[in-house]
């Protein structure tokens, strides 16, 4: 299950010198021709409440997530609860390198709960969190 979280439905149009000018949908298209052997969900809000119902819903079911929370990487508490909470692992996932960008985007609040990260790879790094659970 793949979940992004606020203004990712953007992508394409947002910051293209940052996140590129393919849509996620079209992205996710490519995702599935590539790898048809895996079952892939995508699901996409802007609501921070929306996000944990669906980590709630997927999270004892799905094999695995992987999580772009956006701006709530730096923020929600309840979403880093929520993965904590559930036993599907979840992958965090950052087209953009975090690092590398304002200071209040270093710091991860959801990191503690996940099993990793993939930070910098622009879109590529979705394939390889798919790469990383097979």
């Amino acid at each position: 299950m793949i979940i992004n979280g606020p203004n990712l439905n953007l992508l394409g149009k947002r910051e293209p010198e940052v996140y590129g000018s393919t849509s996620f949908e079209e992205y996710f298209e490519g995702l599935k021709k590539a790898f048809q052997d895996v079952e892939l969900h995508y699901y996409q809000s802007n609501v921070e409440g929306e996000l944990i119902n669906k980590i709630h819903e997927v999270g004892f079911s799905f094999d695995a997530i992987l999580l772009n929370a956006g701006g709530y990487t730096h923020t929600s508490v309840a979403i880093s609860d929520a993965i904590a909470g559930v036993t599907t692992p979840t992958l965090e996932i950052h087209i953009s390198n975090i690092y590398k960008r304002e200071e209040f985007r270093h710091k991860s609040i959801i990191s503690k709960s996940c099993v990793g990260m993939i930070s910098g790879l622009g879109l590529k790094g979705y394939a390889l969190g798919i790469l990383y659970f097979q």
